[in-house]
């Protein structure tokens, strides 16, 4: 028996199951119950909440959120293979967990949640960065969920939590950063894994504010941050002279030195150029 519930161990689904994790899918298996157990416990006080977890695979996170209280899981997963397992532990805990088939990037799932709202995933590698991205970027902030707690390559959370001035520092950090707290909360080596990555891994934790830190058109803000960093390596006046003629002017309006490079720039400072664009 498992450490946390009653049903069977991670390896003995898995093997019943013959869910053996696919590299297409971006699969890597966390198999240590007590280990996914504290995961859940990083988003916090779940008993009043619904939670959204993509990629369940097997279902080792899904236990760990149900176990430490979850007042509902939505478990959104793609492959049809984990289904059963997935089924069973819903049957473990009645009315607890609702499993949809189908590709998180093609669902809504607002339309199966109860507010207040969390999510918590061992994102899939190949589509976790896409998955934060439109999280944090919806039509309208606040956003639905309270707050992200996910799993991601060690690479990507430190880009997530980067600050000026760091290699790692670019258009994920401003993105997150701008309208959240990030943090990252546990980090984990590859043999935690199911089959081993060979990179590390790391939970980052993001509660959404309730607005943005500094006033800025959403879009114009994107797309000044999208063209600095895409050539992260000249100078701003150079990087930027595609978006008006009059870059340099605008870059001093708002207090920038247009001879410095994006990853030198705070979020303030782009928030700054947006608002001097709009007007």
């Amino acid at each position: 028996m498992s450490t946390i519930d009653n049903l069977p161990p991670l390896r003995q689904v898995i093997e019943t199951h013959g869910i053996a994790a696919k590299k297409s899918m971006g699969q890597n298996f966390l198999l240590d119950l007590n280990l996914t157990a504290k995961i859940a416990r990083q988003a916090g006080d779940l008993t009043g909440c619904d939670v959204l977890e993509v990629g369940p695979g097997p279902g080792g996170l899904t236990r760990g959120l149900l176990s430490e209280g979850a007042r509902r899981v939505l478990a959104i997963e793609k492959d049809s293979r984990c289904m059963p397992a997935l089924e069973e532990i819903s049957a473990a805990y009645p009315g607890k967990l609702q499993v949809i088939n189908a590709d998180a990037l093609n669902l809504d799932p607002l339309a199966y949640l109860t507010p207040p709202i969390r999510v918590v995933a061992n994102l899939p590698y190949n589509v976790g960065t896409e998955l934060l991205v439109r999280w944090l970027t919806p039509a309208d902030w606040p956003p639905f969920w309270q707050s992200l707690t996910l799993m991601f390559q060690k690479e990507v959370a430190e880009r997530i939590v980067a600050r000026p001035g760091s290699k790692a520092y670019g258009r994920l950090a401003i993105l997150a950063q701008w309208r959240t707290d990030a943090r990252i909360v546990m980090e984990l080596p590859p043999e935690a894994f199911t089959p081993p990555p060979k990179i590390k891994s790391a939970v980052v934790h993001l509660t959404a504010l309730p607005q943005p830190r500094y006033p800025a058109d959403p879009a114009t803000l994107s797309r000044v941050v999208a063209m600095a960093f895409n050539q992260r390596r000249k100078m701003l006046r150079s990087a930027l002279k595609g978006i008006s003629p009059d870059i340099e002017e605008l870059l001093i309006a708002a207090g920038l030195k247009p001879t410095d490079r994006a990853e030198q720039v705070p979020i303030e400072g782009f928030c700054a150029l947006a608002r001097e664009m709009a007007r």
